[in-house]
């Protein structure tokens, strides 16, 4: 649409507007819930990576000294979908992506650690994250509400657990793309061969083309599993909560310092341990979706 205003002493304006609206049907519509892979709530469209993934703003500035910033595509978007946890009060991890079950073991043996049987199941978690739970639990308990697990592996996991996750997508995502045509074969195999740690950014340049590695082949693989050695649950500082539909117990949490903070997962909880109202000062920002909110990294 052209407008045009013919302004005093002759000059001329010409003022113009494009509106470009790209509909991409197949990336709209509503959360859904994933299979096996850590109880995931699935968001209904990718979010491709884009050309400028540089973090910016003040949530860099609350970054653990040490942090290991990084400085490739993938890891940037990685560090956008699930940062909140490096500004945690207890103990963050120093980097988005642990290399390998050792450097995961590393990191939990310098941990201060607490285990607790809750609702039946076994729940490790840093213990500040655990004292804060145990809070939570017992202002529920006052209501007649209970918070716990949503299964075995809701709280610590190692990283062998997120490679077993990760591969229930990528193989049958490439025996998929290989049959359409899409991935060759050889480029399939030579992607399988490299270590998870490896495959990571090679996935995520495939999705670039629209070659998507969800359970559902229609969104990206971040969607659907965290890429091994970036899951929250990695650092104890994660809980899947079993009743994480009802709002009352969502609002305990969070006065006890957990938030949802994995818009791409609804049952999932992060311990920050400060409050909501401190949650902007350092550089995470509020978004909304399904009746929920959300905090992550404000870039």
């Amino acid at each position: 649409m052209r407008l045009q205003y013919d302004l005093g002493n002759g000059q001329r304006m010409r003022i113009i507007f494009v509106f470009v609206i790209v509909a991409a049907a197949a990336s709209l519509g509503c959360w859904s819930f994933g299979g096996a892979a850590g109880n995931r709530a699935v968001a209904a469209g990718p979010t491709p990576m884009k050309q400028d993934q540089t973090p910016k703003g003040d949530f860099v500035k609350h970054l653990p000294a040490g942090f290991e910033m990084p400085e490739d595509d993938s890891g940037k978007l990685l560090l956008r979908e699930y940062g909140s946890v490096f500004i945690t009060s207890a103990t963050p991890p120093k980097k988005v992506v642990f290399k390998n079950q050792a450097d995961v073991l590393g990191f939990q043996a310098t941990l201060d650690k607490a285990t607790q049987t809750i609702g039946g199941t076994k729940v490790e978690l840093q213990r500040p994250a655990m004292d804060a739970l145990n809070d939570a639990i017992a202002e529920a308990r006052k209501v007649n509400l209970t918070i716990g697990p949503r299964g075995a592996d809701s709280s610590r996991r190692d990283y062998d657990a997120t490679v077993g996750l990760w591969a229930s997508r990528v193989d049958p995502g490439f025996a998929h793309w290989v049959a359409a045509g899409k991935v060759s074969a050889a480029e399939a195999k030579r992607i399988k061969a490299l270590t998870p740690y490896e495959q990571v950014p090679e996935i995520l340049k495939l999705e670039q083309q629209q070659i998507w590695f969800a359970k559902t082949l229609d969104k990206s693989i971040i969607y659907s599993v965290a890429p091994p050695g970036t899951s929250q649950h990695l650092s104890m500082l994660a809980l899947d909560v079993k009743e994480f539909e009802n709002a009352n117990v969502r609002a305990i949490l969070a006065r006890h310092g957990w938030f949802q903070t994995v818009s791409s997962d609804l049952p999932h909880f992060t311990y920050l341990g400060v409050s909501e109202a401190e949650l902007p000062g350092l550089g995470l920002k509020k978004v909304e979706n399904a009746g929920r909110v959300f905090w992550v990294p404000d870039m």
